[in-house]
């Protein structure tokens, strides 16, 4: 807890249970109030895993219900714990969870209502191995959205994001995707609220245990990223009206 309000992280899992302790371990319990698993069918020791662990909110879907249904259970849970900050933290140790400290103060402070913990700024995804591919895909990408959104970010597809829990209730989150655009979604929702997002810098790692998407759906998410970015400027222009908005 931070100047009395409460933290809560959220970890979306899905066939963690190789990287959880890491992660869990790493996680600041000092200001952390609470923390969320949520369980996405997995094939693996994930939940046995948590439960050793002591986590104190383990949630399990008996049928996988994809990355942005795992996201829309964590955070709805999240805001029925009363969460005043709410940070997502994928439980593949990919993101540091030592960010938490700075994330959430950001938050607590209001400073920003939103924060993102940024791959690209500095040299953290290429020292960290992301796939040279990868990079380019996300410059491009972060580029157009950038362009038909408004906005200087840095990248727009970052698993590591912290929100203040007035911006979570006023997001009607259960409207985009259960799979993985929802993160992309969620973050037009948020600009389309009039909401600022600010960016740390965050090193990453890349290495066999850590949560990826194949070629083939990294293609599907790319051109769901374009169709959100145009369905955004058709809703701001009024010429269009979509759900998600």
């Amino acid at each position: 807890m931070i100047d009395g309000k409460k933290i809560i992280v959220v970890m979306p899992a899905y066939n963690a249970a190789r990287t959880l302790e890491r992660t869990y371990k790493e996680i600041p319990l000092d200001i952390v109030d609470e923390v969320v698993l949520t369980d996405d069918s997995s094939r693996d020791d994930t939940i046995a895993v948590a439960k050793q662990l002591g986590i104190q909110h383990i949630m399990v879907h008996e049928q996988n219900k994809g990355y942005g249904g795992n996201q829309k259970t964590c955070y709805k849970k999240a805001l029925s714990l009363g969460g005043d900050i709410v940070i997502m933290l994928h439980p593949d140790y990919q993101y540091t969870p030592k960010l938490i400290y700075s994330m959430a103060y950001l938050i607590a402070n209001e400073v920003y209502p939103v924060v993102f913990g940024s791959r690209i700024l500095g040299k953290g995804a290429l020292n960290g191995g992301m796939p040279m591919i990868k990079y380019i895909a996300n410059r491009c990408l972060t580029l157009f959205q950038n362009i038909l959104l408004s906005q200087k970010l840095s990248e727009y597809h970052t698993g590591y994001r912290a929100f203040s829990g007035e911006v979570l209730k006023s997001l009607d989150f259960t409207h985009c995707s259960d799979d993985f655009i929802f993160d992309n979604q969620m973050v037009a929702q948020i600009f389309s609220k009039g909401y600022e997002i600010a960016e740390i810098t965050c090193p990453t790692k890349y290495f066999e245990e850590a949560s990826s998407i194949n070629l083939s759906r990294s293609a599907v998410y790319g051109l769901g990223v374009i169709k959100v970015s145009i369905l955004y400027r058709l809703h701001k222009w009024g010429i269009i009206r979509s759900k998600i908005f």
